[in-house]
């Protein structure tokens, strides 16, 4: 059950690979594409505060009542082997969108509270998705697009075998769309007792097959991944930071803890 925000003081994070990975070179070829936002990490209070921002509006549409519990960070946010990513205009710095992941490097992912995960993805690096929020207007679509291909490349980044999402509808088309598969083929939506018991549709997506079925399926989205160059995307870490936020190692910061 939510419980009302409390105060905690935030250790610094563990880094979750080796700083710095190598970007993959793009091919000579590539089209290169300029967009009116960035897609990037979050990496200090006043991000995260942003994230939030849009994370409490998206839930407050459709889920009022988890909304109320969003208006701060999330214990989680902070946590190790947890990123968030912000999607951020460039013309004003408004944020436009978010999304989080959490490995399962450190602990059991989230979502495993409330289900026991099938044989075929023990033993994997697994990644779940989750408070993904867009901004409403007509840009939202790029922006949603965008921010899948961020949590791809990050995934791709840090040798993630399996992203798991629990998707309420209709957002489980969204995923379908994008060729998860159901975790519980034939089991339809679980009512999840970290989410106030909600029905969702988990879905899993491997990703070191992703561009061989989005080529087979002749997927809409494959050249915008794979084929095009995006440099207002970075999920890469510049250093140490984009894992121990400024705020974690200065002062005490006001959470909500889900329990």
């Amino acid at each position: 059950m939510n419980q009302p925000a409390s105060s905690a003081a935030v250790t610094t994070r563990r880094v979750l690979m080796p700083a710095t990975p190598a970007r993959t070179p793009k091919p000579p070829s590539m089209p290169e594409e300029l967009l009116p936002f960035t897609v990037r990490l979050v990496r200090d209070e006043e991000d995260l505060n942003k994230a939030v921002q849009i994370r409490h509006a998206a839930y407050a549409r459709h889920m009022p009542a988890v909304a109320e519990s969003l208006r701060l960070p999330e214990k989680i946010d902070t946590e190790d082997g947890v990123v968030v990513l912000l999607a951020e205009s460039k013309l004003d710095g408004s944020p436009l969108g978010t999304a989080r992941i959490q490995t399962n490097q450190f602990r059991p992912l989230g979502l495993e509270e409330s289900v026991e995960l099938p044989d075929w993805l023990r033993g994997q690096s697994l990644a779940h998705i989750s408070r993904l929020g867009i901004v409403q207007g007509s840009g939202g679509r790029l922006v949603k697009f965008m921010l899948f291909k961020g949590l791809f490349k990050y995934w791709e980044q840090n040798g993630v075998d399996w992203a798991v999402v629990a998707a309420r509808t209709p957002l489980d088309r969204m995923y379908q769309q994008l060729l998860f598969e159901d975790v519980f083929p034939g089991q339809g939506f679980t009512p999840l007792p970290h989410m106030n018991n909600v029905p969702h549709r988990v879905m899993a997506f491997e990703v070191a097959t992703a561009f061989e079925r989005w080529t087979q399926a002749k997927h809409p989205l494959t050249n915008f991944i794979c084929h095009t160059d995006h440099p207002d995307l970075d999920v890469s870490r510049i250093d140490n930071d984009a894992y121990s936020p400024v705020y974690a190692k200065s002062q005490p910061m006001s959470f909500h803890i889900a329990q």
